[in-house]
């Protein structure tokens, strides 16, 4: 096997093609069921709910995570209180602001303390712990990979800021919707392709992977 980490085993431990669809599937419901009812809010937000319990179902039958399908039902059923409390369909939106905003900030966070996020999954992924943050090259590689993933949270957030914000309903909440499906699983595909990249392109020549961490007690004299 190389010393590299697979993509499609990295993406699966962030929740992967899976989560992606989990976390916009009730979206698109509600958007859906919003324009097919005339703009009944209610009937949305109603809609959401039951697919966002749908699929939570379906993932315990999988013996899916309890706390990770627990969360992504909470997510949908806050968005939906949100939604019914102000009357605005474009609040739908706000949730994904929020959390996308908070990850990055704690994304840019870890990586300032020097424990960046990248190398603390990466690290559990090949059992390595923190082992990694005794090899400086492989910390610099992380740190500098990791920036990659507050990009795309930050991204985020500037683009779905503005149709939040907007006073054209429909518009703000399709055109919405539809840039948070693009804006998930895709870029979370580009933002693997460029982390990976960034590391590959950061570690020396001659470093031996991220397997195996050079460390104080193991670098030669």
């Amino acid at each position: 096997m190389s010393d590299t980490v697979r993509q499609d085993t990295l993406v699966s431990l962030l929740g992967g093609k899976r989560g992606a669809f989990d976390a916009t599937a009730p979206l698109v419901v509600f958007i859906l069921t919003w324009l097919l009812t005339g703009n009944s809010i209610a009937w949305g937000a109603a809609a959401a709910l039951a697919s966002a319990v749908a699929i939570a179902s379906i993932r315990l039958a999988q013996r899916q995570k309890p706390r990770a399908v627990i969360l992504g039902l909470l997510s949908v059923a806050v968005a939906c209180l949100i939604v019914l409390y102000t009357g605005r369909a474009q609040d739908i939106l706000l949730p994904r602001i929020v959390s996308n905003a908070a990850s990055a900030l704690v994304w840019a966070g870890f990586i300032v303390f020097r424990r960046p996020l990248l190398g603390l999954i990466v690290g559990a992924l090949l059992g390595q712990k923190t082992h990694w943050r005794r090899d400086p090259d492989l910390l610099r590689a992380y740190s500098l990979a990791s920036w990659a993933w507050v990009a795309m949270y930050t991204l985020r957030v500037a683009v779905f800021t503005p149709f939040w914000n907007s006073d054209e309903e429909a518009f703000a909440v399709v055109a919405g919707g539809l840039l948070q499906v693009l804006l998930s699983w895709p870029l979370l595909i580009l933002c693997l392709i460029v982390s990976g990249w960034i590391i590959k392109a950061t570690l020396p020549p001659n470093h031996p992977g991220l397997r195996h961490p050079v460390t104080v007690e193991t670098a030669a004299p």
